[in-house]
């Protein structure tokens, strides 16, 4: 049942993060979608670290959350809201938490069997000998790996290293946004994407194929126009379809996702589709992954604005 159009709708967008840039577009293209669509008490609320009690005391009869990263795709504002008795969209405490942590989410989909690409995790204060860091990651990994800051969103802070005198400089940009290092076999294949709408009954949407003018689809290429290309339907065979939809499907429900979220894969030449991480508050912007998937199943924009509205207001599942 679509929701009231009298609800008091506060679009929740910016942040503190290092995709705040981004948040900001994604909610105001939300923020518009719901006006165009007859939300009349619809809101756009810009967060920042001194203004979070607002929230509170605007008391919205949902918020809608367009925020990204640290601070709002980790679990904390999904608590403060618990906390109040407000309710929101997208997953929550514990998924957001899980999920933006790359290592945690990694385990637990190692613990489900779902398929990941090998990988190690370090901390900053045992990386103080270089040789030594060297000697694990060659053990451990090999060449090429992929190393990465796990609690960063938008490819910020990945680096992919090939010979062994990249990894100081790599070290060096991955602990400039925090203190564990996430090395990950580098995986050779197709990269796509999954978008998975709903609650109790996930649907999954057209799988899509991502291309980069760069070397891998980092933070430039996702943001700049030209240097990415979405392709739809994705240049894969109907077998890794169905296993990249099956698979998605399987995280979504171990991770207990709700409203939306993106898996995101590469198909590797030899292992097939592996997980490399699930977003919970996928970006919502003119250029965003998610609204093309929408778009490819007949869902314009506003269709899916005011589906992930309505999945937000529905109680969430006990867990057993």
């Amino acid at each position: 049942m679509k929701p009231d159009k009298d609800i008091r709708v506060l679009v929740v967008c910016g942040g503190t993060s290092t995709e705040r840039e981004v948040s900001l577009r994604s909610g105001k293209a939300i923020f518009e979608a719901l006006k165009r669509r007859g939300y009349r008490n619809a809101e756009l609320f810009d967060l920042t670290d001194s203004n979070i009690a607002e929230i509170i005391r605007i008391r919205p009869d949902i918020v809608f959350l367009g925020l990204h990263g640290k601070g709002g795709e980790d679990g904390t504002i999904q608590g403060m809201l618990d906390l109040a008795g407000i309710p929101y969209t997208g997953a929550g405490v514990a998924c957001s938490a899980v999920c933006m942590n790359k290592v945690f989410t990694k385990r637990v989909l190692r613990d489900a069997g779902l398929p990941t690409s090998p990988f190690h995790v370090m901390r900053q204060d045992e990386c103080s000998d270089i040789e030594q860091v060297t000697r694990v990651l060659k053990e451990r990994i090999g060449f090429p790996m992929v190393l990465k800051s796990p609690c960063q969103g938008s490819s910020i802070g990945v680096v992919m290293v090939k010979r062994e005198e990249d990894i100081p400089a790599a070290l060096a940009e991955v602990f400039r946004y925090g203190d564990h290092l996430l090395a990950e076999q580098f995986l050779d294949g197709t990269e796509v994407t999954l978008p998975v709408l709903g609650n109790d009954e996930p649907m999954a949407l057209p799988i899509i194929e991502i291309t980069s003018e760069r070397e891998f689809y980092d933070y430039t290429a996702k943001y700049t126009s030209g240097l990415c290309h979405h392709i739809l339907p994705a240049r894969i065979s109907e077998a890794e379809a169905r296993m990249v939809a099956e698979i998605g499907r399987r995280a979504y429900r171990v991770l207990e996702c709700r409203g939306l979220a993106r898996v995101d894969f590469i198909i590797d030449r030899e292992r097939g589709p592996m997980i490399i991480e699930v977003n919970t508050l996928p970006g919502m912007t003119d250029m965003s992954l998610f609204p093309d998937a929408a778009r490819e199943v007949g869902m314009s924009y506003e269709d899916l604005v005011e589906k992930i509205l309505e999945y937000g207001l529905e109680a969430p599942a006990e867990l057993g």
